[in-house]
């Protein structure tokens, strides 16, 4: 929102790319290591967790991440790529995906499952990048109409922090 649809697109981008490393996770078996190994699995949940209440802290600061003004973000476009990145590594949910979910649509009789696998990656992945995108310039469209509404920000942090404080419980409550 405070940086505009490039920055939207980019970011969006950015959370595609943070699905590639759990991609390859599941196609070299480490998913199923994290599927099967409580510490593996906990390890990267509670790193999410972490990462979910400092989104959750920073959307509440006046001075946070839901900080948008007149001017422009600071931020560089390294970070919004960062940050994208560790939003969906951080997500140990998505190698189970990609190990329980995925294979079920490849047939056993499949003479190239990788490939099939890598095509559907690929599909989830381009799915992905065009949600987030059409989110984020709908965000970037919808600037000047919040920004102009101090209590429309108010009411945005708190509903982003409360989010993130949700995810965060429901991560931390989930069994693999």
């Amino acid at each position: 929102m405070s940086r505009g649809a490039k920055a939207s697109v980019l970011a969006a981008f950015s959370c595609t790319l943070g699905i590639l490393p759990h991609l390859a996770a599941a196609m070299l078996g480490l998913a199923a290591v994290l599927h099967s190994s409580a510490l593996a699995f906990n390890a990267i949940k509670y790193a999410g967790i972490a990462y979910l209440l400092f989104m959750a802290w920073n959307s509440l600061r006046e001075k946070g991440a839901l900080r948008v003004e007149d001017a422009a973000d600071q931020r560089s476009d390294l970070r919004v790529i960062i940050d994208g990145i560790l939003i969906n590594i951080l997500n140990p949910k998505l190698s189970i995906f990609f190990v329980a979910f995925l294979p079920q649509f490849v047939s056993p009789q499949e003479s190239q499952p990788l490939l099939r696998m890598l095509e559907l990656s690929g599909t989830f992945m381009l799915a992905t990048f065009v949600i987030f995108s059409l989110y984020g310039i709908f965000a970037a469209v919808m600037r000047d109409h919040v920004i102009t509404r101090p209590a429309v920000m108010t009411w945005m942090r708190r509903s982003f922090a409360t989010a993130f404080g949700a995810l965060a419980v429901k991560l931390a409550l989930t069994e693999r």
